[in-house]
């Protein structure tokens, strides 16, 4: 920058350096998914959905498409509108592994990774995804 060399996580370009479209290697490459929450379009309550694995990735990414999402549609375990909403406190948990109470920085938010994106999805998020990701 400038004429002068600047360590890559003090630039914007980091978050394209961390996400590339295959993944990790190493530890600068490191792809981390923190947990998301979906509100429930009857009783308005959030419910978490973690993100750990592809499956749970596509799990989240389907009812995220989904309209009307209910809490009767939660894939993990049977849960009803009856059921109590997780406390504030544990919402800011939500798998930064820098802070507890972050709302998006690069180390959490992955912006598409194979991971997260699916060639059989139809939504234009992952097929813009596959068609400018490189193998």
């Amino acid at each position: 920058m400038k004429d002068k060399k600047v360590p890559l996580w003090r630039t914007p370009l980091l978050k394209y350096y961390k996400h590339k479209a295959n993944g990790a290697s190493g530890s600068m490459r490191r792809i981390f998914h923190r947990d998301e929450f979906i509100k429930c379009s009857k009783c308005k309550k959030q419910r978490r959905f973690r993100l750990r694995t592809k499956k749970e990735c596509r799990i989240y990414h389907e009812a995220l498409l989904k309209k009307r999402w209910k809490c009767a549609d939660m894939p993990y375990f049977k849960m009803t509108c009856m059921d109590d909403e997780e406390r504030a406190s544990r919402k800011n948990r939500r798998g930064c592994p820098r802070l507890a109470s972050c709302q998006g920085c690069t180390s959490c938010v992955c912006l598409g990774c194979l991971k997260c994106r699916f060639l059989d999805c139809n939504c234009r998020t992952c097929m813009d995804f596959m068609q400018n990701a490189t193998p």
